[in-house]
């Protein structure tokens, strides 16, 4: 497959600001998880035009899985206040990686707490301790979401939920807001649920942390590598 020739290949370091996209290829190389959000709120008008475009994603006979909840202000901040404070005495309930998908894990860690990122040397717990702290106030992002889907859905519902979330970062890219997807907000599952309302009926999947990202901040810079496709794709003919 050859190379597109108008795709502008887009430093990390660059602010979502400055970039004039000219193609869909330029948003996707946009597109990276931000751990430090400027306090700016989300206008409500670019949230609503990216989630009207992310309901086109496909679902299966037409149902459209997915059901998003956000939370901003005192709403925000009071979900924000209770995940801190569950996870200073506490372990979020995500079950461990697999052993051979770990190694992905730890290299993310390197980078996020290296010196190319947090900058917090490999000793000292303490700062590493805060540091993951920050995923539980949203790396500062104004606003949070959380996807969900019902619970009597088979797998490739949960398939076409992620197309959703996959439109959702890509749109809101284009509007030049940040995002972050947030695993492991789902560790202290019943403290979302009580606290946006999340009917027991519905798993919740993933939250997603929203906003404009710092320009300052060293760690936003941090894209980590991808495996070739090559990698995760077989081609048969025969």
């Amino acid at each position: 497959m050859e190379d597109n020739p108008d795709r502008v290949d887009i430093p990390s370091s660059t602010p979502l600001s400055d970039i004039t996209f000219h193609d869909f290829s330029s948003i996707v190389h946009a597109r990276h998880s931000t751990r430090v959000f400027l306090p700016n709120p989300v206008p409500q008008h670019l949230l609503e035009e990216s989630l009207s475009l992310a309901s086109l994603a496909p679902s299966n006979s037409n149902i459209q899985p997915w059901r998003m909840y956000f939370a901003s202000g005192v709403c925000r901040d009071r979900l924000r206040d209770k995940l801190i404070s569950a996870a200073s005495s506490s372990t979020p309930a995500i079950p461990p990686l697999p052993t051979a998908f770990s190694h992905f894990r730890s290299e993310l860690g390197r980078l996020v707490y290296g010196d190319a990122g947090y900058g917090i040397p490999r000793d000292d717990t303490e700062a590493r301790k805060k540091a993951v702290l920050r995923n539980f106030g949203f790396f500062g992002a104004p606003l949070v979401g959380f996807i969900c889907m019902d619970k009597e859905l088979e797998r490739w519902d949960a398939m076409t939920v992620g197309m959703y979330m996959q439109t959702l970062v890509l749109a809101l890219t284009e509007r030049r807001l940040s995002t972050c997807l947030e695993v492991s907000l789902v560790g202290y599952e019943e403290i979302v649920r009580e606290e946006l309302g999340i009917p027991a009926g519905l798993m919740v999947l993933c939250g997603v942390a929203v906003g404009y990202a710092d320009p300052e901040a060293s760690v936003n810079n941090v894209k980590p590598g991808r495996v070739d496709f090559h990698e995760h794709v077989v081609f048969r003919t025969e």
